[in-house]
């Protein structure tokens, strides 16, 4: 949904949709009603109809006539009603469940006032107001709970229709398309020459599913070709906030902000630009080697590109409210998205990968911004070895999947569950390259000497303990004794 939309659209859009039959289920008129519980029942049963009728957006508007769609005009100003002291939109947004995006318009036409409230259609979940949830039948609004074969209908549409294919912005012109995609970085990105009229440009945005025909002979642009290649997220309301977050501090704790800017572009036109800021920010240390000083990064600058791309392919776009994030602090940085993982985060290293966004995930593949064989988590455990840093760490917080990566450390500055973690996806990282793990490979691993392979010892019988991995062969002698991951 475009927020700054012209008058002369929205006009056109009303006249559009007055034509209509009279019994449109994603669609509602009204003259004069202002009542906040009707109106947010409305909400409720507009935005579940326009996802059974697999429509983007769904439509009150004020100042027709129900019956005859005539143009009526209305007094019904929505900046100026008021539920107690609060705002009405405010009032709405926060009695809505899941919050979904909708926004009011107040216009003139034939110089009659018409308010027009676009809603944002259901996804994931039926949207409830105070607790309970709408659905239209006909023209008639009911509680959904007592049309069961609606919900049945409802849940199947949540679970057959991916994100990306649903619809961000509906009914544009090909003008339109063309202002608000960035298409010469989708040609640039896939190697294919720049088409010389609109028509091929559109036919090839068509092809790979960034835009779509719509009823009426316009366009609509998909989620996924919004998300990748819109000029400005901001342009898509609903997509606004899956804008990247990148935020600098200048300690170890979020106190004191540093820097913080968050992108506009879609994510594979603004991919490159992304990594080169967050590279921008990130220490770096001073070495010294055949007496020539020479500077290093701080983390390895594939292990960020790889912890940065997951969390653009694998979030969970229908959690409202937050996007990808990144933060940088004086000893880690932070890699969050929304979503938790779908399968263990221990298990993240062996388990085939899953992707909630298999067709974002694919384009992004043949773009060469991800691999296909999703072994970017291998990636950043071998990097993070190479460099001898403390192992990465990958959690689940609350409805957020985070990496952690951390600054050097010396050896004797790690705490006790910083050399179990290391031993255990050293572990892992040996056993998908069909290798064990031995003393003599975890003590390369953190660097430690052939004389004080106690120490390895001490720090693969902890881990043993954690039940985090075991002897490959409990007969082998220690001199000879291999190790596996717990569940290998």
């Amino acid at each position: 949904m475009i927020i700054n939309k012209s008058i002369e659209y929205l006009i056109s859009l009303v006249r559009e949709l007055t034509n209509l039959p009279m019994e449109t289920e994603w669609v509602e008129f009204k003259h004069n009603n202002s009542n906040p519980d009707s109106i947010g029942e409305y909400i409720s049963s507009l935005a579940n109809s326009a996802a059974i009728n697999v429509k983007a957006h769904a439509y009150l508007i004020w100042g027709i006539d129900n019956n005859s769609h005539e143009i009526m005009g209305t007094s019904f100003d929505p900046k100026l009603e008021k539920v107690g002291n609060e705002e009405l939109e405010n009032w709405l947004l926060k009695l809505l469940t899941p919050k979904i995006d909708f926004h009011f318009y107040r216009f003139n036409i034939d110089d009659k006032q018409v308010v027009l409230l676009e809603i944002s259609r259901a996804y994931r979940h039926p949207v409830q107001f105070k607790g309970a949830e709408y659905i239209r039948v006909g023209s008639y609004q009911k509680r959904l709970k007592d049309h069961p074969e609606r919900e049945r209908k409802l849940w199947r549409i949540f679970d057959e229709t991916p994100f990306e294919n649903m619809c961000a912005c509906e009914e544009l012109q090909s003008e339109d398309v063309i202002q608000l995609l960035d298409y010469p970085s989708y040609f640039d990105l896939l190697g294919y020459p720049l088409p010389e009229t609109r028509t091929g440009i559109l036919e090839f945005l068509e092809a790979d599913s960034m835009i779509e025909a719509s009823e009426t002979g316009r366009w609509n642009i998909t989620n996924l070709g919004a998300v990748l290649f819109a000029k400005s997220l901001k342009d898509f309301g609903s997509l606004k906030r899956k804008a990247v977050r990148v935020i600098s501090y200048k300690g170890e704790s979020r106190i004191d902000t540093k820097k913080e800017q968050e992108g506009n572009k879609g994510y594979a036109s603004g991919y490159k630009g992304l990594i080169g800021y967050i590279n921008s920010l990130l220490p770096s240390n001073e070495i010294i080697e055949q007496a020539l000083r020479k500077t290093v990064p701080m983390y390895p600058e594939l292990a960020v590109r790889e912890a940065v791309v997951n969390a653009l392919i694998h979030q969970d776009f229908f959690i409202t409210g937050s996007g990808p994030m990144i933060e940088i602090f004086q000893d880690r940085m932070e890699i969050t998205n929304p979503g938790q993982p779908l399968v263990d985060t221990a298990r993240f290293l062996d388990t085939p990968p899953r992707s909630r966004n298999d067709t974002l995930a694919s384009l992004m593949r043949r773009i060469g911004i991800c691999e296909e064989r999703g072994s970017g988590i291998d990636k950043i455990v071998s990097q993070t070895e190479n460099y001898q840093l403390p192992a990465p760490l990958f959690e689940v917080a609350g409805q957020n999947t985070k990496v952690v990566l951390f600054a050097h450390k010396d050896f004797n500055e790690m705490e006790k569950e910083d050399r179990i973690r290391a031993c255990y996806l050293h572990a892992c990282l040996k056993f998908v390259n069909r290798q064990n793990m031995t003393n003599a490979t975890l003590r390369d691993r953190f660097g430690i000497e052939a004389r004080n392979s106690a120490i390895a010892s001490r720090i693969l019988k902890e881990t043993i303990e954690a039940g985090k991995i075991k002897p490959y062969d409990e007969s082998a002698s220690r001199k000879y004794m291999k190790y596996v991951p717990y569940w290998a």
